[in-house]
């Protein structure tokens, strides 16, 4: 008998909530505004490289002001080994002005405003309205499009966005910002990209893709 997609997403929830009760964000801030810079940082690039950066960034500029008074190059120096850093320089020097001109140093705590700011897309404003502001948003990278498609929770969404809407359909708002950390969490560490590690995985039973090949190093 086919399951209903509420009872999977029912399950799946069920079973997240026993093995990853806390789920939070990787990278590491102080502040609203330091989570946004890291967040800008992360966009195809690793948590780890981001906080390896982060430190000696936010001393020189641990706020919106002081960034604000920075050049791009000024902030190359500082972040030259993340991925793309000639743009995400540009980006973090006119996110700051922004803040500073239009919203008083303060990040805005809706998606609406964020998505205004230079650098800064659905996702990295659904991370902070969620994280920082603990907001029913979805944030869907590649982690989260990958495993929600995996396991079933989607059915063949070709897009972040529709991925999005399905998730925030069915799970129950309140679990959103913690669901989006465990969909992240379970993709970056178990349903890896090329060799998901299903042997450690306690989601085989309901996943959609699962095949005991994988349990040898296979895909799928």
């Amino acid at each position: 008998m086919t399951m209903k997609l509420q009872d999977r997403y029912n399950q799946v929830i069920e079973r997240f909530e026993q093995a990853m009760p806390v789920a939070e964000t990787e990278l590491h801030y102080e502040s609203p505004f330091q989570l946004l810079v890291a967040v800008i940082l992360s966009a195809q690039c690793t948590d780890k490289r981001v906080n390896m950066v982060t430190p000696a960034l936010f001393e020189a500029y641990p706020d919106a002001a002081t960034m604000a008074q920075a050049t791009p190059d000024d902030l190359f120096r500082y972040i030259h080994s993340v991925s793309y850093p000639n743009n995400k320089s540009q980006h973090l020097a006119s996110m700051a002005r922004m803040l500073v001109s239009d919203f008083g140093g303060e990040v805005p705590d809706n998606i609406d405003d964020l998505q205004c700011l230079p650098g800064v897309g659905r996702k990295t404003a659904n991370v902070i309205a969620a994280v920082v502001f603990d907001q029913p948003a979805m944030p869907v990278d590649t982690h989260v499009f990958r495993v929600a498609n995996r396991i079933g929770l989607t059915r063949n969404s070709k897009t972040p966005l529709a991925t999005e809407r399905t998730l925030v359909e069915h799970i129950p708002s309140e679990l959103l910002p913690k669901a989006h950390h465990w969909l992240i969490l379970h993709g970056r560490y178990v349903c890896q990209a090329r060799k998901p590690k299903c042997e450690k995985c306690f989601l085989t039973d309901l996943c959609k893709t699962y095949q005991p090949a994988c349990e040898k190093g296979g895909s799928v």
